[in-house]
């Protein structure tokens, strides 16, 4: 069976947020070979999340938790039923409810461009961001970190980790930096 393949996440089974092991799906039942490992926010924990289930929202609905904080969510109000979000409501709950997270060393962050959610591409490093520094510029300048320590520091497993994110819809490139 195909794995499905998440639009906000297209290197989900890259970053490190499953893993290969045989198990029984706690949402769906099915015997399964590949079990997610990243952030699931409910009461419940459940033992094994396939990929499936993400997919389908069907884990996310089973425990009423979110594999994505909505407040998480890059210009979103924090009251879900803010009567104007910038970005449509089922784009939001696509994140918090149908994409697997990435790992972070505070709590993740999404972010958006174009009144849509981008896709979260790959962790970070000074190497990634190089012939990107002029596109990453205002995310450079503007997150809380000195630049020039984001320019030569960032890395992809160290105390200061960037993470890469796309636009889905005009390619633009977006970097959020977190530090242990």
């Amino acid at each position: 069976m195909e794995l499905p393949k998440f639009k906000y996440s297209p290197n989900a089974y890259k970053i490190d947020v499953f893993e290969d092991l045989e198990g029984k799906c706690s949402i769906c039942e099915e015997q399964r070979s590949i079990r997610y490992t990243g952030s699931f926010y409910s009461r419940e924990t459940p033992e094994y999340i396939c990929p499936w289930c993400i997919a389908d929202g069907k884990a996310a609905e089973k425990y009423d938790g979110e594999f994505n904080d909505y407040c998480g969510i890059e210009d979103v109000s924090p009251d879900p039923n803010d009567p104007k979000p910038n970005i449509a409501q089922e784009l939001l709950f696509e994140i918090t409810n149908r994409t697997p997270s990435y790992i972070s060393w505070q709590q993740e962050a999404w972010l958006t461009h174009c009144n849509e959610p981008c896709a979260f591409i790959d962790y970070a490093d000074v190497d990634t961001i190089n012939p990107l520094l002029e596109e990453l510029h205002d995310d450079i300048e503007n997150n809380g970190y000195p630049p020039e320590f984001i320019r030569t520091a960032l890395s992809k497993e160290g105390s200061l980790v960037g993470y890469l994110f796309q636009c889905v819809k005009c390619g633009q490139y977006r970097l959020h930096v977190d530090c242990d």
